[in-house]
């Protein structure tokens, strides 16, 4: 099965191309054979009526009181014969047929009636016509008959040639109108492919709607997409307040029971708390899942982004003296939604102020298509099998860490097609690497 439309169209079209030239070869070969031998009738009956016209009774026998100017009709196999037959005599017979006697072979029917065929005198074939008449002064041997002839070859050789000046011109015709088809379904479909690309700067984020503008065959599918694109905002509109909703309907069961660890004895409560504050947690990256699957992608400047990260934490971290480096090539940017590359960096920046000494460094570069992120510091950093384990959800450095940090900024990157990792910074420490595709597939 063709599944390309416009190979489909392209085939359809050359098809009925095809099928339109075989009916017109068909019928100009019809009407250019009827014409020729219509012509040749009307030759050899002027021919049959002279010599007709030519019949003299001398009351004895018939003679032909007339010359002909056609040299053919004179020079042997010249072309062009004929012969007055008539009872008890000796045909009579023009020049060109030599010593042949038309009808020494046996007349059969020809392609083209009324003619006859029979051997010429050079033995090649000849068109026979014959004609009947009499004179009516002349006795009950008056009757005649004329025949008059001339070489097939003529017919077959003006045929042939036709054919194939038609055969040339027709495979040129098919030549063009194919190409034609193929151009055709081309432009055809072009207004699909300004719709696909429409579609894709959609999903980007750059338009949020179709131009109603394309032609008229178009206009329902464009109609149809935009609905459905209203449909998907009340969508993504009715996910977030149901979002908004499940939050705020566990606050306040979750600090009911937390309250309630109050009367129990301090492992029980201690516990209990770490169970509600496991529930709380896993609610929230569930919510930050979901936001995440119905999100419109967006285009975020990452060094500008970055930039406010860091402002929010330079004076959380003022009284410690760390020195906030950032170093973002200006107009990087990255298919993302906002609010998730904020909390996946904000993690990052958080959990490296948390444990740098006197120094962090932001850093962002274009890498094979890919945009790389790196949050590191000097601070005492993680061996090898740290790190591994340190991606694990619920894994923290110490006690008083959630340990869903990193976990909530590697699951933002894989759901951008991305990934997270954990090495060793320039500066000593641990060194956090976010990876983003560049544009969204």
């Amino acid at each position: 099965m063709i599944r390309s439309l416009r190979f489909r169209l392209a085939i359809g079209a050359v098809i009925a191309v095809m099928l339109s030239l075989a009916t017109v070869w068909w019928s100009l070969s019809r009407l250019f054979t009827d014409y020729v031998r219509d012509r040749y009738v009307a030759e050899m009956t002027a021919l049959a009526d002279s010599v007709a016209a030519a019949a003299v009774w001398d009351k004895t026998r018939f003679t032909l009181n007339a010359a002909w100017s056609d040299t053919r009709l004179g020079a042997p196999a010249g072309g062009r014969y004929w012969q007055f037959e008539a009872g008890g005599q000796e045909p009579l017979r023009s020049r060109s047929l030599w010593d042949t006697r038309l009808g020494d072979e046996p007349l059969t029917a020809s392609d083209m009636p009324p003619f006859e065929t029979t051997a010429g005198p050079d033995g090649a074939p000849v068109l026979v016509l014959s004609r009947r008449s009499r004179l009516e002064d002349a006795p009950e041997a008056g009757e005649f008959t004329v025949r008059v002839a001339f070489a097939e070859r003529e017919i077959t050789t003006a045929l042939e040639a036709f054919h194939a000046r038609l055969r040339t011109m027709l495979l040129l015709t098919a030549a063009v109108l194919s190409a034609a088809a193929f151009i055709q379904a081309a432009l055809g479909l072009t207004p699909l492919d300004r719709l696909r690309g429409v579609v894709a700067r959609i999903r980007a984020g750059d338009v949020a709607r179709l131009d109603d503008e394309g032609p008229l065959e178009v206009r329902p599918l464009v109609r149809e997409i935009n609905l459905l694109l209203d449909e998907r905002e009340t969508a993504i509109e009715r996910a977030r307040q149901r979002a908004s909703d499940l939050a705020h309907g566990l606050k306040t069961p979750l600090t009911v029971l937390a309250q309630l660890t109050s009367r129990l004895d301090p492992d029980a409560a201690d516990l209990a708390l770490r169970q509600i504050d496991l529930v709380r947690q896993r609610a929230d990256r569930q919510l930050q899942a979901a936001r995440l699957g119905v999100e419109r992608m967006a285009t975020t400047d990452v060094g500008a982004l970055m930039g406010k990260l860091v402002q929010v934490l330079k004076p959380l971290t003022e009284d410690r003296g760390i020195d906030w480096r950032i170093d973002c090539p200006s107009g990087l940017s990255l298919e993302a939604d906002p609010a998730d590359l904020a909390e996946a960096i904000g993690n990052l920046l958080d959990n490296a102020a948390k444990w740098t000494s006197r120094r962090i460094e932001a850093k962002a570069r274009r890498e094979e298509g890919a945009v790389i992120l790196a949050i590191g510091d000097d601070g005492p950093g993680l061996t090898e099998a740290d790190r591994a384990a340190m991606l694990a959800r619920g894994a923290s450095a110490d006690a008083s860490g959630s340990g869903l940090g990193l976990a909530i900024s590697a699951d933002i990157a894989r759901a951008y097609g991305g990934d997270l990792t954990l090495g060793v910074s320039t500066l000593g420490g641990l060194e956090a690497r976010l990876s983003f595709p560049e544009r969204r597939g």
